[in-house]
């Protein structure tokens, strides 16, 4: 690997100049093992290594050797592909700057250079367009996915520039930026990409360089974004968000990748030009798409058809597809927002989301993962069609599956969790603020001396954070900690004694000394969740959670000879939970009698038998589909419904 030393604070995804709270970098947050330090350790040791096989066992890796090359080839792969190379590039990235040097660190240099071989003289960098044999450069712009391609090329060279001091792909990636400036400024081509992504990359890559014409390229394509410049087509102008300006917006629509990414590059315009009416737009965005338009799980996208969000309160659970990709733009949009306001709601949506989209992906070997994120599996999750390499046709198939002909997902997880110790705290001009509990160490410099706190938790199987001072600055210092909205009856101690705070942020500010201890204690009771009853889908249901998790029913776990479609929950006689084993007592209804058409001038269910029925374990959403071919739901129906 060749680097150089960076000073402790570079090694961070985002940096924006302004806002309420900045980020801590890799370095200066350190994961511990428990649910998330496991989880990386898994990627750094299955999950990237796996990914790299793929993408050089199906010759993605040697479409750019091949275009170094010169000479005519095939491409292999989809428009896309490139870009999974560059999300494994950054995944690699942090994962140095997270554990030093480590054996990816050689797949990594070789990746990079064979990119950088393969661009072209004039800055652009694609695998599959601009050679005599392949369409010509910028021939699509609904599917051909050039600029999106070219933006994760971008967030990979910041990332591997912060992480090792590197220049060699960050100026690849300038030299690929001044191309796209030149051709898309305010005289180039009036266009965008049908897939954003490069308005995050532009703005991050400003951050670095401190070249301004990447920022104002950023901002031209988020104005740009709403005018019409792409073609008809048959889900809508909204399913890439080419129906409405960005800031005349009032909720997410479309393509639920696309909308995110294009949010969160907005986020970073509004937030580096000081434009308040944008950000002040993308938090009613927010909001309003959070209120009407989220699952239970945090995921977003209820269709299947164009992978889109549904119009509000359209959130069927058993056609719901919540991409893993959403729930990583998700992130990266509520993580912009939290920066920039401070406001504790955008670290509930990202621990919601952590829990229940992103830890639900990759099976426990990390060889696996699921595309999209179904609440309601009707049939046996079982194995997908496969073509003649192995790898799944279809993406929103019902397992989790080695690999995707459209494999965004994988790479997408792999550079979330190696970069994932950059969203548990911030710091600001008073003190630090902790947002996502997980066993760790964080240390910082504050403008008045070193911080240093270890964060002792086996969360969420329990509800207890101990937060210790193992090093602080004689002045007072402000240590915040989140209280999320499910977190009814928490309890702080700060060594006065225990006493009841309430959801959103508390504080403690004082001269700490080393040895001291803050106690924040979250109740994790499990407890039923009832949905709006404008959500006709799970109307006469129920769902439980507990703490930031969201529970299922496995049909693995159901009595022998019960269907999951015979299960009604008695909600009158609560939720048991035994140190985090959850158990619902669940009554039978007897299925009607056959019948030439399913429909009845009167209710044609037996109804519930009180003999039928039995105590059944609820199993954590994220570690559903672990014990072979299952149906699974979220969305309980209770008994008052076979009524």
């Amino acid at each position: 690997m060749q680097s150089v030393h960076l000073p402790l604070h570079n090694a961070v995804p985002v940096t924006p100049a302004t806002g309420a709270l900045s980020p801590l970098s890799l370095a200066a947050v350190s994961l511990a093992g428990g649910f998330w330090g496991d989880r990386q350790n898994l990627n750094s040791s299955a999950i990237i290594p796996h990914a790299v096989s793929w993408v050089t066992r199906l010759d993605w890796v040697a479409n750019l050797e091949k275009a170094a090359g010169g000479e005519k080839y095939e491409h292999r792969g989809r428009e896309f592909a490139d870009s999974e190379i560059y999300k494994l590039i950054e995944a690699m990235s942090w994962e140095h700057a997270r554990s030093g040097e480590t054996e990816l660190d050689e797949v990594l240099d070789a990746f990079i250079d064979k990119l950088a071989a393969a661009q072209d003289p004039d800055g652009y960098l694609h695998t599959l367009f601009g050679r005599p044999w392949q369409q010509p450069r910028y021939s699509d712009f609904k599917w051909g996915h050039e600029l999106y391609c070219f933006g994760h090329l971008i967030q990979a060279a910041v990332a591997n520039h912060r992480a090792t001091g590197a220049t060699k792909l960050l100026n690849v990636a300038r030299k690929l930026a001044d191309h796209v400036c030149t051709m898309f400024g305010e005289h180039g081509l009036n266009k965008v990409c049908g897939h954003a992504e490069i308005e995050v990359a532009l703005v991050e890559l400003y951050r670095v360089t401190n070249e301004r014409r990447y920022l104002d390229q950023a901002k031209i394509f988020i104005e740009r974004r709403g005018t019409g410049t792409l073609p008809l087509f048959e889900f809508g102008q909204a399913y890439w968000q080419d129906d409405l300006p960005v800031r005349a917006a009032t909720v997410l629509r479309g393509h639920a990748v696309r909308a995110l990414y294009l949010a969160a590059g907005a986020v970073d315009v509004a937030v580096e030009t000081g434009d308040s009416e944008l950000l002040d737009a993308l938090k009613l965005q927010w909001q309003n798409t959070v209120a009407r338009r989220t699952y239970i799980t945090g995921g977003m996208g209820s269709h299947h058809m164009d992978e889109a969000f549904g119009e509000d309160f359209v959130l069927p659970p058993d056609r719901s597809y919540c991409e893993t990709c959403a729930g990583v733009a998700s992130m990266m949009f509520s993580w912009r927002l939290l920066l920039a306001t401070g406001e504790t709601k955008y670290a509930d949506l990202i621990e919601r989301t952590l829990y229940n989209i992103v830890a639900t992906s990759p099976a426990p070997d990390g060889k696996t993962f699921f595309y999209a994120n179904t609440l309601h599996q009707r049939t046996n999750a079982g194995t997908a069609p496969l073509n003649d390499d192995g790898v799944c046709i279809r993406g929103g198939s019902s397992g989790r599956e080695a690999w995707f002909e459209v494999s965004c997902c994988p790479p997408n997880v792999a550079r979330t969790l190696a970069s994932l110790g950059a969203y548990i705290a911030t710091k600001d001009d008073q003190g630090v603020q902790i947002h996502q509990y997980a066993a760790s160490r964080i240390q910082t410099q504050l403008a008045s001396g070193l911080l240093v706190l270890d964060v002792d938790t086996n969360y969420p199987a329990t509800g207890r954070i101990k937060v210790a001072v193992a090093e602080s600055p004689d002045s007072p210092v402000t240590l915040s900690l989140r209280v999320p909205a499910w977190a009814q009856g928490a309890i702080l101690d700060t060594g006065d004694g225990p006493e009841p705070v309430s959801p959103g942020s508390v504080s403690v500010t004082r001269s700490f000394q080393p040895g001291e201890e803050i106690l924040l204690d979250l109740p994790l009771e499990p407890r039923f969740s009832w949905p709006d009853e404008r959500i006709d889908a799970v109307r006469g249901c129920v769902a439980v959670e507990r703490g930031p998790e969201v529970f299922a029913l496995e049909s693995v776990d159901l009595p022998a000879g019960w269907e999951l479609e015979d299960a009604r929950i008695d909600a009158a006689s609560g939720v048991t939970d035994n140190e985090g084993a959850v158990t619902v007592k669940l009554v039978g209804v007897r299925p009607p009698a056959e019948s030439d058409w399913p429909f009845a001038p009167a209710n044609n269910s037996d109804g519930t038998d009180g003999s039928f029925q039995a105590d059944v374990p609820l199993v954590p959403y994220h570690s559903w589909a672990e014990r072979g071919s299952s149906t699974m739901r979220i969305w309980i129906p209770t008994t008052a419904t076979s009524s």
